[in-house]
């Protein structure tokens, strides 16, 4: 038997076209995970487009996908050309488990939640004849014994952030925009971490990646975890929430184990925001404080927000900008609010008659796809792209950066300034007059 995974790309940056970038950002460690999932004595191999085209005229017996909502256009079309040979195909991930019955118009079968005991499951049924539509959990898998993901599959030199791999699951928060708390429950799961420390010793480089969700989740298995770590000597970066504040020594224990950067879900300036958003964990005063807690350790910030909430109106990019370079956010990330399915957030939109588009390709956080209270389309879009070009001026980064130089922090500007310059470039020429 033959498995043919794919992770697809979005049709808006490559879709079938030979022109690639040399390397992604993180390997597809979902498809990893499927992969491991899979009993030895059947032939797994995994492609992710973004890096390479997929094989079209591959004799696979069934091939699997998983896509983010941006992505599912090109996951369906994919699936419709492999179901058009005669190929079984089943999909898993964030939006064909928000849709799964949109998901079926395409595939044979749908992965809701996550793989561990239905990836089984599903391969024995399909080699019994016997493949169902929907595949889901009762309960929330258990993070014990679980598989290591099949790295062997990818050429793992062709990512920025090879050395990938998670200790928890889920996040104790429940903000109305995010598809967390839909796809892992609104839970918080963490692995023994002897088999982490197992796991981060076998990869071969440095830094180490953690994909979780909010590495500080728990603050007492986060303390354990960073004591373990720190004898690694490899680094890491991770995600958290502001909630590490409450416990702070956690910043520093964290900076001892090795932690290079955190990435932290700001989202917005506006008090009033964050509570229609159910962000309460934020507290908009105490975002200075963080800021200099995390620097004053050494460990750097990707800060997030996000425009088009309710109380946004045409100055909320100034702002933003101006917060972002006084605080030296070491690299700030925007996007636009995004009703991505599943979330309590979409429901609301969809019921109030406010989604204004349709097309899963624009729901990328670069696109408007609802119909904000306060902001134009046309203005929440030009918005976005004027702060990206703001922030990653050059003079910018160089004001950003400087006072704390990373080479590390430097590099991954430097490659932001060229992803901006290339986005305006695309989005300018998508708009010209013919």
């Amino acid at each position: 038997m033959d498995i043919y995974l794919v992770a697809p790309d979005t049709l808006r940056t490559y879709g079938e076209s030979t022109h690639r970038p040399e390397k992604g950002l993180f390997p597809p460690l979902g498809l990893m995970t499927v992969a491991a999932l899979t009993p030895p004595n059947i032939n797994v191999s995994i492609t992710d487009e973004c890096l390479e085209p997929v094989d079209f005229d591959r004799d696979a017996d069934l091939v699997g996908l998983t896509a983010m909502t941006s992505a599912a256009p090109r996951a369906y079309q994919i699936a419709d050309h492999f179901r058009q040979r005669g190929i079984a195909v089943v999909m898993g991930g964030m939006h064909a488990s928000a849709l799964p019955q949109e998901a079926l118009q395409h595939v044979d079968a749908v992965v809701i939640g996550e793989a561990e005991g239905l990836w089984p499951q599903l391969l024995e049924d399909f080699q019994k004849g016997q493949l169902q539509k929907i595949y889901r959990h009762r309960d929330f898998p258990s993070l014990e014994g679980l598989q290591t993901p099949r790295r062997d599959l990818l050429d793992l030199s062709k990512y920025w952030g090879p050395d990938s791999l998670q200790a928890t699951r889920g996040c104790p928060y429940d903000c109305s925009f995010c598809t967390v708390s839909t796809f892992f429950g609104r839970t918080y799961r963490t692995r023994p971490i002897d088999d982490v420390i197992a796991e981060a010793t076998e990869l071969r480089g440095k830094p180490l990646i953690f994909v979780d969700d909010n590495i500080m989740g728990k603050p007492s298995y986060a303390e354990q975890l960073f004591e373990r770590l720190k004898d690694l000597k490899k680094g890491f970066f991770a995600q958290a929430s502001t909630s590490m504040l409450k416990t702070p020594q956690l910043i520093s224990q964290a900076a001892a184990a090795g932690c290079k950067a955190l990435f932290v879900g700001l989202e917005t300036l506006s008090t009033e925001n964050l509570a229609k958003i159910g962000k309460k964990v934020n507290v908009v005063e105490r975002y200075r404080e963080l800021i200099n807690r995390l620097h004053d350790n050494g460990i750097a910030i990707v800060g997030a927000f996000m425009f088009g909430l309710e109380h946004d109106d045409e100055d909320v990019f100034q702002r933003t900008a101006e917060f972002a370079q006084e605080t030296k956010i070491d690299i700030p990330q925007f996007a636009i609010l995004t009703p991505l399915p599943g979330t309590r957030f979409y429901e609301q939109v969809e019921r109030e008659g406010r989604i204004i588009d349709r097309d899963w390709t624009n729901y990328d956080g670069n696109h408007v796809c609802f119909r904000p209270y306060r902001l134009s389309s046309e203005k929440l879009e030009a918005g976005l792209q004027w702060i990206y070009q703001h922030c990653y001026s050059w003079s910018n980064i160089i004001k950003r950066t400087a006072r704390h130089f990373k080479p590390l922090i430097w590099t991954v500007n430097g490659i932001y300034h060229n992803r901006v310059r290339n986005w305006i470039a695309r989005r300018t020429s998508a708009v010209a007059p013919q």
